[in-house]
């Protein structure tokens, strides 16, 4: 497509035109920004210096007495009633349990009747005791060794005198061809 001159130098003119106003936002906006950072500073001055007191005082004349008040009597309530209360309760809801289970077991063998005991009033047989080695022993041992070697190795050549390896004294010289 082809355009003629006037079309051309309209375009060109009006492309000045919006790089011309692009450099001018993009300068409002950079101060903007430096504007906005300062009250943001401000900002944060004035909640540390006026707001922060202000409220802890506030909280500290109104609020402090009754939460204070609060968490003594919930401390004094848990501490002297609940726990008591829960414990009394949990033991002897356990004996009861116990005790029944004991009559269930003696009144059985009276009348030569075997019932079996729930399993958490019986000893768990102690686990058999392993020997030798596991698997997981054997796997470690050879991980180990794999890594001692990959160790060496890499120490080997790093150390090993190639002449290829080495950086010349005299890094202006070239070598020797």
């Amino acid at each position: 497509m082809s355009l003629s001159r006037k079309r051309k130098k309209e375009l060109n003119k009006l492309q000045t035109q919006a790089n011309s106003l692009w450099e001018a936002q993009q300068v409002l906006v950079g101060e903007a920004a430096s504007v906005a950072r300062e009250a943001s500073r401000q900002l944060g001055h004035l909640g540390r210096e006026h707001v922060a007191p202000q409220v802890q005082e506030t909280y500290d004349r109104y609020a402090a007495p009754y939460v204070d008040k609060g968490v003594k009597t919930s401390k004094q309530v848990f501490n002297g009633r609940v726990v008591p209360a829960a414990g009394a309760v949990v033991g002897s809801a356990l004996s009861v349990w116990d005790a029944a289970l004991e009559t269930r077991a003696k009144l059985a063998s009276d009348h030569g009747i075997n019932i079996p005991l729930p399993k958490a009033l019986l000893k768990p047989p102690p686990p058999p005791a392993k020997s030798g080695m596991g698997a997981g022993g054997v796997i470690a041992i050879i991980l180990g060794v794999a890594a001692a070697l990959g160790i060496l190795y890499a120490a080997w050549q790093t150390l090993r005198a190639d002449d290829e390896l080495w950086v010349a004294d005299d890094p202006l010289r070239a070598p020797d061809a």
